[in-house]
């Protein structure tokens, strides 16, 4: 059995290796991240983390969304994706916090929402992940899980199948949510995007 630092090891060495040259590679999903944020429904005032912030492409759409009385913060695992997120000035729409999705320095039913852009696939305990992302929720809080591509054109771009395993599947996704503290209100899986909502059962 793995412990959790061979996993925080693993998923730091993965994107560490990627973050240079990460937005660089995905030059045209800034359409796909404001619509999946505008699909998480936040008002004026909110307090939202993007979870797994990577490089930090979802925080100006975070920002305009909740404007310059909410709050936004974006974790991340690995320095060198918070790195490439301030060297893009991305810094300047939220606050960027080195830590691990798993153990969020955060007070219980503190958040109004989280988003989550290619979370899912890179959480190594996703069920208790997802409590743990439950926990800094209100009740009546919203989570999005998002890709800006499709499990099939995804699987295809990097030369495998979908697996019937799969998380991201509806009838996976569905119940792990649900027994993580979380009801799936909506879902949509085309190829130009992936995108599960659910919201923070009372």
């Amino acid at each position: 059995m793995r412990n959790m630092s061979d996993d925080h090891t693993h998923v730091q060495e993965f994107f560490t290796a990627r973050a240079a040259d990460w937005d660089a590679r995905f030059p045209d999903d800034g359409p796909a991240y404001d619509a999946a944020v505008a699909d998480l429904g936040l008002r004026e005032g909110d307090r939202v983390l993007d979870a797994g912030c990577g490089t930090g492409r979802a925080l100006p759409p975070l920002r305009a969304a909740v404007g310059a009385s909410g709050v936004v913060l974006g974790a991340d695992l690995t320095p060198a994706m918070l790195q490439a997120a301030v060297r893009a000035g991305r810094h300047r729409d939220g606050q960027l916090l080195l830590t691990d999705v798993a153990a969020l320095p955060l007070r219980s039913e503190s958040l109004d929402a989280v988003f989550g852009a290619g979370l899912i696939a890179h959480l190594p305990h996703p069920a208790r992940n997802l409590r743990e992302l439950a926990r800094v929720v209100r009740p009546g809080g919203t989570l999005a899980l998002f890709h800006p591509i499709g499990r099939a054109a995804l699987a295809a771009r990097q030369g495998r199948q979908i697996t019937p395993d799969d998380l991201r599947a509806e009838a996976s996704l569905r119940p792990l949510l649900a027994g993580s503290g979380w009801r799936m209100t909506s879902y949509v899986d085309a190829d130009d995007r992936f995108l599960a909502l659910a919201v923070r059962e009372g």
